[in-house]
């Protein structure tokens, strides 16, 4: 196969390095940057030693520089966009053309449209606003991209409501270190890797302050509902959320050391200010921005999310590190099912 990974960040250089090192055949991939700088610099290096340090890049992996790789893109058996959610509605404009099956690997909702209905949207929404005829996907799922890179085992989830799609990303990099496994509720996949990332600051924030791990257990838990009731209000299928890239996520992001989400929590839990957490990641951490339209998204379908709720009270400095896992416990006791 011929595939064009767009974006040079750590997922996407990720998926890059796995596909060129597939070893019943490596694919021709093509990985593009809007930084020409950047990919002349990991030609130079033999490494993405921004986002990737270390870890080696395939010999067969042709790096593009130019402004835009429309040769590759013409020839592209599989389109894959690395960009952050901001990117991606004109990323699927530009690629609005193409006939090939075109993933993205973004989680989140994008920020609400100027003239749009006031809360933001998922990336398959965002598709059939500007690239119907477009046959698209999400690949997610729990994943650190420097494991991904090192070969390390993991597991992903192929997304998609054309089988086309599903089963091109399988073949693209379903292998002995990386298994993929398809599925065809987009809805319910977008929304575990969009409300995961809000979670885990919220389990951060928990970890920071020292609460033990009955208090993480309990927010994971109770986290993974409030996400579900997201979905189903969106049309996804509940059984989705107890998959890969529902509780499989949930987990690896609220509870592993490598998770740029959490790590956030833990930083407001030391006394840090949002603007000194972010910038100390140097990396982008999806759950800042999208944990209001999140809470925007349930609002306007009457889902109750007091934990997503609590997170950006938090990140809005509406409350301070302990009042605001003080206002979670604090919540009047309910039936667990609802």
């Amino acid at each position: 196969m011929q595939i064009v990974v767009l974006g040079a960040g750590a997922w996407g250089t990720a998926l890059a390095i796995a596909a060129a090192r597939l070893p019943r055949e490596p694919h021709r991939v093509t990985l593009w940057a809007r930084d020409g700088e950047q990919l002349a610099a990991m030609r130079r290096d033999g490494e993405n030693r921004r986002y990737l340090p270390g870890i080696p890049l395939p010999s067969g992996l042709q790096l593009d520089e130019t402004s835009w790789p429309a040769e590759a893109l013409a020839k592209a058996d599989l389109v894959v966009v690395g960009t952050p959610m901001a990117a991606l509605r004109g990323m699927l404009e530009r690629l609005a053309p193409l006939g090939s099956p075109v993933a993205w690997l973004c989680k989140g909702f994008e920020l609400p449209q100027a003239g749009g209905p006031g809360y933001g949207l998922l990336g398959h929404e965002i598709q059939s606003e500007v690239a119907p005829a477009l046959p698209g996907g999400v690949l997610s799922g729990p994943s650190f991209a420097q494991e991904v890179a090192r070969g390390q085992p993991t597991a992903l989830v192929a997304a998609s409501a054309h089988a086309r799609v599903r089963d091109t990303l399988v073949e693209a990099f379903h292998g002995p270190a990386l298994r993929v496994y398809a599925n065809d509720d987009p809805v319910g996949v977008e929304v575990g890797g969009a409300v995961k990332n809000v979670l885990a600051i919220a389990t951060g924030l928990c970890d920071g302050l020292q609460l033990g791990l009955n208090a993480r257990a309990a927010l994971v838990t109770r986290g993974l509902a409030e996400m579900t009731r997201l979905g189903l209000a969106l049309g996804a299928r509940a059984e989705t959320f107890m998959g890969l890239s529902g509780l499989g996520d949930l987990v690896l992001t609220a509870t592993g050391d490598l998770s740029r989400n959490r790590k956030v929590g833990q930083l407001l839990a030391q006394g840090m200010s949002l603007s000194q957490a972010v910038d100390s990641l140097g990396h982008v951490a999806e759950g800042v921005y999208s944990a209001r339209t999140v809470v925007q998204r349930a609002r306007a379908l009457g889902v109750d999310m007091p934990i997503s709720e609590a997170v950006v009270a938090l990140l809005d400095g509406g409350l301070r590190p302990a009042e605001a896992v003080a206002a979670l416990m604090g919540r009047d006791p309910k039936d667990e099912t609802t």
